[in-house]
């Protein structure tokens, strides 16, 4: 491996051309994921036998990976930086300095790429090593670190290592399409399309209730060590340290646009004419009731489910859709009985639910976002099995073409257990791809049960 820094491409008119630091501060839509592990993954791209070679990628793909990134980040200059808790302030914020880089490490495998982007059980600690780390330390912590891996022969895969207190679902993506748009016009283009073009005003992001200390508090209670000294360390908590072991797979289920369909029907036939149907709501409430049910046990045990809702259009005044940041809503059904998720009526009693909460999120107060993560994060002691999706099938992960072809597979690789990621389906509009990690034993199971649910 080889490790780099990539710098922002400078400009005349660059903040980063005074001596002056660039300083944006969190919001109290960042602050309740301080503490969490990174967001981390993996792009795989497939190339022609005489693109793969070693000399090829080392003198053509990997410096236009690497200028295009250079000139994307002007745009992106806060992914360049690191979060910073000053002793002298309330909370901390993004600081950017002139000789501040994004962490690029070039590394080579042997491993089966076909195997590693494809859609079957493979071994996450083999994933993993695609994916750079991303170095904290108690008063800083690194925004956005890459991988770009050469597959001999076969293609590359380019990992990250995002912070989620930083950037969403939604802002990474936009990150990485920008930074495909302006590779693939061999970096001709002097300036992003509206689309791509990020937003950093904070001030529209407005504090009218004291959400932001709320937030705060709740941040530093998740920290297990709460001594003074510690409280405003920004290393992520020990207690969420996610460990890897040989008997961990990681496995995408697919659901066709015709599968989400025929489990539409399956909900409408139950005289449920109102509620939400949305690929999203149906592919999550089928994901839940596998794992629910693959899970089995006393029916009384209580269950979980949460989800984020992207907030940018449902503000008041909306941000702009390219606003740069967090700014999800998370909501979820607490405590619920394990049961009500068993057979047929599950699958339903699930839909119901979600549709319930991604209904609800239009009427949600904004000054009720704090509550709101409390409890979810409460009812993780309290109940047996706790469901959460990552990313969205409305980002279109897969719309980011370097000029090597879209990527074959994309993956979320830090989610574990009765976490999903969702992606739009790379090959089909409206189907959807739905990723797990877990134990292999565990992973039959919810196999199993899958296929079979839709085969009946």
């Amino acid at each position: 491996m080889v490790g780099a820094r990539v710098t922002p491409a400078t400009e005349s008119d660059s903040v980063l051309n005074s001596a002056n630091s660039l300083t944006m501060p969190l919001t109290f839509f960042d602050l309740p994921w301080l503490l969490l592990n990174p967001v981390k993954q993996v792009f795989f791209y497939r190339l022609a036998a005489s693109t793969s070679t070693r000399e090829h990628f080392h003198s053509f793909i990997l410096p236009k990976l690497k200028l295009s990134l250079s000139i994307v980040l002007r745009s992106y200059l806060p992914l360049s930086g690191r979060i910073i808790w000053d002793p002298q302030e309330p909370k901390p914020s993004i600081v950017v300095s002139i000789n501040d880089a994004v962490s690029v490490t070039v590394a080579e495998t042997d491993a089966d790429f076909s195997l590693l982007s494809g859609y079957g059980q493979r071994p996450a600690s083999e994933i993993h090593t695609l994916i750079p780390e991303l170095p904290f330390s108690d008063d800083s912590a690194s925004v956005y670190s890459l991988q770009i891996t050469l597959f001999p022969g076969q293609g590359f895969s380019i990992g990250v290592s995002a912070h989620h207190a930083v950037l969403d679902g939604k802002t990474s993506t936009m990150f990485v399409k920008a930074w495909a748009h302006l590779c693939k016009l061999d970096n001709n283009a002097v300036s992003l399309p509206d689309n791509l073009t990020p937003s950093f005003d904070r001030s529209l992001v407005k504090d009218l209730t004291g959400l932001e200390q709320k937030m705060i508090e709740i941040a530093t209670s998740l920290r297990a060590d709460k001594t003074k000294t510690r409280r405003r360390s920004l290393c992520p908590n020990p207690a969420r340290v996610i460990i890897i072991g040989d008997d961990v797979v990681l496995s995408t289920l697919v659901l066709t646009r015709d599968d989400v369909e025929r489990l539409r029907e399956r909900v409408q036939s139950s005289e449920s004419s109102l509620l939400h149907l949305s690929a999203f709501v149906v592919a999550n409430a089928y994901a839940w009731t596998c794992l629910v049910n693959a899970r089995g046990g006393n029916g009384e045990r209580l269950v979980s489910f949460l989800l984020g809702g992207d907030f940018r259009e449902r503000l008041d005044p909306p941000l702009p859709a390219t606003y740069f940041g967090n700014c999800v809503f998370t909501v979820g059904s607490y405590k619920r009985k394990a049961k009500e998720f068993f057979g047929e009526r599950g699958f339903v009693a699930a839909v119901e639910i979600l549709s319930g909460l991604v209904k609800g999120l239009s009427s949600r107060k904004i000054e009720t976002v704090a509550e709101e993560f409390k409890i979810g994060f409460d009812s993780i002691g309290e109940s047996s099995q706790i469901g959460s999706v990552a990313m969205s099938n409305r980002f279109g992960v897969y719309e980011s073409d370097f000029g090597w072809g879209r990527p074959v597979k994309v993956d979320v690789v830090s989610i574990r257990g009765d976490g999903i990621s969702m992606a739009e389906k790379g090959d089909e509009s409206g189907g959807v791809e739905i990723g797990l990690c877990m134990k292999k034993t565990d992973m039959d199971v919810v196999l199993a049960l899958f296929n079979t649910g839709l085969q009946n």
